[in-house]
């Protein structure tokens, strides 16, 4: 009996599922050095702002109050809304971060050649895709919810004394609490398609940021009626709308605009999904 017949090789029989690639990218995706700073700041970032979003309420009550500020200034009444407003604020830094998150969960495969790798033990290609999709959704969703959670935690005793802790039993402002979760979930795999579209984390950070920062400030400057009415379908100014009480433009509320933004994101994906199956490595 020769030796190679007594060691069974322990891959014999072993078959690629999705269940096991998405425990490989699940590998990949907690061992990258961006993957914990990425949560971190995210995290820092959103209590960050929503400490002094909750101080300034606080501050400025209190100057009312103690009449530094005049009765006639038509400062209003804060309530349990604004807190929730300023509780969820920070999104609008934390969609930056989590912007280079999406972007680098592919992107960084392609700059090793560690794709060649994984398309080799996954041929099929888009079980990849799907799971790396599956998993930055579930880390942005949860790394907002935490964030949301610990901002209305460490802001409640500043926001209490002016009756402006966010009233859990109102629809809307759990709505508006889930919000920043849900938009930073729709921004990260909007960034995983656009990051598998180029191939290049430079050029993937600056489009999606692009496309989520630069057009709607081209809407403050450029002031034609027609561009005004499409400046509402833009990323941000559409899916931003679930983090608000109010919506800015006359045609879409809350879960319209963020459907559109997840039309966005499914066009996105998709199309990376048809280059990947039919480019090289």
């Amino acid at each position: 009996m020769t030796a190679a017949a007594t060691h069974a090789d322990p891959m014999a029989g072993a078959r690629v599922n999705f269940a096991r690639v998405l425990r490989s990218e699940w590998i990949k995706l907690t061992t990258l050095r961006s993957t914990p700073w990425t949560v971190g700041v995210t995290i820092l970032a959103m209590v960050g702002i929503a400490l002094l979003g909750a101080y300034s309420i606080a501050a400025t009550a209190d100057m009312v109050a103690s009449g530094q500020i005049p009765a006639d200034a038509n400062i209003p009444e804060f309530g349990p809304r604004d807190g929730a407003t300023m509780v969820n604020s920070g999104w609008i830094f934390a969609q930056i971060v989590v912007t280079v998150l999406g972007v680098l969960t592919i992107s960084g495969e392609y700059s090793t050649g560690q794709i060649r790798s994984t398309l080799t033990a996954v041929p099929t290609r888009l079980p990849v895709l799907a799971a790396k999709g599956i998993l930055v959704a579930v880390v942005a969703f949860v790394t907002g919810l935490v964030s949301v959670a610990i901002s209305y935690g460490a802001s409640f005793p500043i926001l209490q004394p002016h009756d402006s802790v966010p009233d859990l039993a109102d629809g809307e402002t759990i709505r508006v609490l889930l919000g920043a979760p849900l938009y930073l979930t729709m921004v990260a795999l909007l960034a995983l398609g656009v990051g598998a579209l180029l191939r290049h984390a430079a050029a993937g950070i600056s489009t999606v940021l692009g496309l989520l920062l630069m057009l709607p400030l081209l809407g403050q400057f450029i002031t034609v009626d027609w561009f005004q009415d499409v400046a509402e379908y833009f990323p941000m100014s559409a899916g931003s709308l679930i983090t608000t009480y109010s919506t800015d433009g006359p045609h879409l509320g809350p879960w319209e605009g963020f459907g559109v933004l997840a039309i966005y994101v499914v066009v996105a994906l998709v199309a990376a999904a048809v280059l990947l199956r039919r480019r090289d490595a």
